[in-house]
């Protein structure tokens, strides 16, 4: 009895150690030079490009099936899918047979990254314990009523997608041996149909992930994910099955949320680095013998502000004009005088200059697409570079640094100024237009700076020639359904697997508004204080504007009297040109039915700005740039800015030549010399009686200021020739030709003010367009 018991216990002995050495033996890590990646892809696309930097980046081994063949299946430019897939991996496994310890990872290439490495993956796959796993969905594809035939799961996706799988070489090898159809037939029924027999899926040990450990498929999973940002890499979660999927598969209608994922994973770009891939295959432009050719295509599609300056901006722009073929198209006729006059100037400086004008009466998709044309016809056109009048171009190095770039459709980030309105969209809605991407603001607002794959793009980009004649070759790119141009562009290149970007790796400019354009008046820019502020600012405040606060540049004539530069040269002429244009001067008589009263203390021959519609803008200019002033100089003082009447006054010698002593119901006056004395003037100047100073020699664009009241008893010297303009805001005591001045009031309630026509009985701070005081 005894030596039976010790028999059993020596059995159970010899079973557990064979049980502990299989158990061992089916731990043990596999090593990663037994793992093998197989794809397939027929052409070297964007996509294709995108998944090797992924698998460089892990150091996979991969193989490339079908390089160079026919596809038959479809688009190239979408994900690669198909029998032919099927009959390629085929005849790629009889090469393997004799491999069995090999792991073949079989993947598509076009919509698909890896997010972990073979060390991962195969742990994975080792501990579903199986010896075939197949990617899983939630969604069922393309035979629906094949869902009931598939086992239950009680926590996880159901349904097999044959985008990826892995596998021991024998099992792969047995279930590819069972093809015999056709390659426009569908690979992921055939696997289906072989993964619902439950035979079929008992012998060939074969099972899904379920829970998307190794492979996460967006389609119907978009919600489930999430980046996840480390140190080092960056990762998706699932935040159904908390975890970190390796495989990462934009597949069906989920590539451009893909494509967001792809900016950052595994390593394109993160917080602790930044961008790790921009300075990755560039074009040296200083290791060339001769600068790149480059078509460039000028749209100007409606009305549009500072043209004058979008032009001069563009023939600022650092490359060889002798490398520059320029088309332009302008579809308005208010535009004409511009590019003529910039045609006439030019014409002989660029290497070629076409201009198609408005009475070709062509659509905007047709003109876009004929400046795209001439580039892709052209053989000698290495790039094409698009852009719309209302991008204003403030990097000179615009177009090299593009180029240097290296992609095949890129774009410079450029925005509306203090806005968040740009030039591309980071996400698609359902029916094709704009949603905001979660990293929109973070990349418009340069807190995240890089090179990023986005669905659209608009205003301004550049194309390689070679993408032209190639993936672009249609004659109809901009030309598309119901689209708008920019927009079937954009929808062709997605369809045709071209990835666009947008760099905001450097400031580039910024977007103009154009939707509120008023072309009624003479010079229609000055309208635009409000719309484009910062394009008004450059184009009329005086360049040394702000040495007023930064060097001090103020200069003080006479006691109390400041002077400094505020109106830049062209603002000084357009507003002389708008008020001459509108031509009614009031004569300089005591009768004015323009104001209260209808009596003038002290007349002049003016135009009020009501009269041409510029009060408000006017007013605003006063705010935002005289006021900062006026707090310098009298500290303490805080002016509202406000006035109610504004206007410009002519002074000629055969009408009214000069203005007589008095003094200004102010506070302080400002005078804004709009000429230059001796050039469009003789004579002329101011002269302060109390401290018997004259001041005779103005700068044009140049404002004084000065107390207005008691203080300054003050005159207009005659103008001896010529016609000068003053705008008052205080007191046009200036005989010059053009200039403007205005001042600010204040009325407290037991204060009368005596010679003031307007009759204020308030505590509270009055700002108007003071009536002069006689001395």
């Amino acid at each position: 009895m005894e030596h039976h018991r010790c028999f059993y216990a020596l059995i159970l002995t010899l079973m557990s150690c064979v049980h502990y050495s299989l158990s061992m033996e089916r731990n043990k890590d596999i090593p990663t030079e037994k793992l093998l990646v197989l794809t397939v892809a027929t052409q070297e696309t964007d996509g294709f490009h995108r998944f090797m930097q992924s698998a460089n980046y892990f150091k996979f081994n991969v193989k490339v099936l079908g390089m160079g063949e026919e596809w038959k299946g479809g688009d190239v430019g979408r994900s690669i899918g198909g029998g032919q897939k099927v009959r390629l991996l085929k005849e790629a496994m009889e090469s393997l047979a004799d491999q069995e310890d090999f792991v073949v990872l079989f993947v598509d290439s076009y919509d698909l990254i890896f997010a972990g490495g073979p060390e991962e993956i195969l742990r994975k796959f080792q501990q579903t314990n199986h010896k075939l796993v197949f990617a899983a969905e939630g969604i069922i594809w393309p035979d629906s009523r094949l869902a009931e035939k598939y086992p239950s799961v009680r926590n996880g996706k159901r349904f097999l997608n044959s985008g990826g799988f892995i596998g021991y070489t024998r099992y792969i090898q047995k279930i590819v041996n069972q093809w015999d159809l056709h390659d426009n037939d569908d690979d992921q029924l055939f696997y289906t149909k072989i993964y619902v027999d439950p035979l079929q899926r008992e012998k060939l040990n074969m099972t899904l992930d379920h829970k998307c450990e190794i492979f996460q498929n967006l389609n119907g999973a978009v919600d489930e994910v999430l980046l996840k940002f480390g140190k080092e890499r960056v990762r998706v979660r699932n935040t159904v099955y908390n975890s970190l999927p390796a495989i990462i598969h934009g597949n069906v209608n989920t590539k451009i949320y893909f494509n967001y994922l792809a900016n950052y994973i595994p390593n394109v770009w993160n917080y602790e680095q930044g961008c790790t891939i921009c300075d990755q295959d560039m074009v040296d432009l200083s290791q060339l013998k001769e600068f790149p050719q480059v078509t460039v295509g000028i749209y100007i599609e409606q009305p549009t502000p500072f043209l004058t300056e979008f032009l001069e901006r563009f023939l600022s722009l650092d490359y060889p004009k002798d490398k520059l073929n320029v088309f332009v198209h302008n579809s308005e006729v208010y535009h004409e005088k511009h590019i003529q006059k910039f045609w006439e100037e030019n014409k002989d400086v660029f290497r070629s200059f076409k201009v198609v004008g408005p009475e070709e009466t062509l659509t905007q998709g047709e003109a876009r697409n004929m400046g795209i044309d001439l580039c892709r016809k052209d053989l000698s056109c290495d790039y094409y570079f698009s852009i719309d009048a209302d991008v204003m171009l403030t990097n000179r190095q615009t177009i090299k640094l593009l180029i240097e770039q290296n992609r095949k459709i890129i774009g410079p980030l450029v925005t509306r100024h203090g806005k968040l309105w740009s030039n591309f969209w980071g996400a698609l809605s359902l029916d094709g237009y704009y949603a905001r991407s979660e990293d929109y603001i973070d990349i418009v607002q340069g807190k995240r700076v890089g090179v990023w794959n986005i669905p659209f793009m608009a205003h301004i980009y550049l194309i390689k020639g070679h993408t032209l004649r190639n993936e672009l070759k249609e004659r109809n790119v901009f030309v598309l359904e119901r689209l708008d141009p920019d927009m079937a562009m954009c929808r062709n290149a997605r369809d045709l697997g071209l990835f666009m970007y947008v760099t905001n790796r450097h400031e580039f400019g910024r977007l103009i508004s154009i939707a509120n354009y008023n072309t009624s008046h003479y010079n229609n820019d000055l309208w635009q204080i409000f719309e484009n502020p910062l394009d008004w600012r450059e184009k009329y405040i005086n360049p040394n504007y702000t040495r007023i606060f930064t060097d001090n540049i103020l200069e003080q004539p006479c006691p109390d009297v400041f002077w400094f530069p505020v109106l830049s040269e062209k603002a000084c002429d357009e507003l002389v040109e708008e008020m001459e244009n509108h031509g009614s001067w009031s004569g300089g008589k005591h009768e004015d039915k323009r104001i209260n009263g209808g009596y003038e203390t002290v007349p002049t021959d003016d135009i009020h700005m009501k009269q041409i519609d510029f009060d408000k803008e006017w007013l605003h200019f006063i705010r935002e740039f005289i006021s900062p002033v006026t707090l310098k100089v009298f500290s303490g003082y805080y002016t509202k800015g406000y006035a109610i009447m504004n206007f410009v006054v002519k002074y000629t010698p055969n009408r009214q030549a000069y203005l007589r002593p008095h003094h200004d119901s102010s506070t302080f006056t400002i005078n804004i010399a709009l000429n230059n004395k001796g050039l469009d003037f003789q004579g002329g100047g101011c002269r302060f009686h109390r401290y018997n100073c004259s001041i005779e020699s103005p700068r044009k664009g140049w404002s004084f200021m000065h107390p207005g009241r008691l203080t300054h008893l003050h005159e207009g010297l005659p103008t001896t020739n010529d016609i000068r303009f003053v705008m008052p805001w205080g007191d046009p005591c200036w005989s010059l030709r053009k200039y403007i001045n205005f001042a600010l009031w204040i009325v407290e309630s037991a204060f009368t003010v005596g010679d003031a026509e307007s009759s204020l009985g308030s505590s509270h701070e009055v700002a108007a367009i003071p009536r002069y005081a006689p001395s």
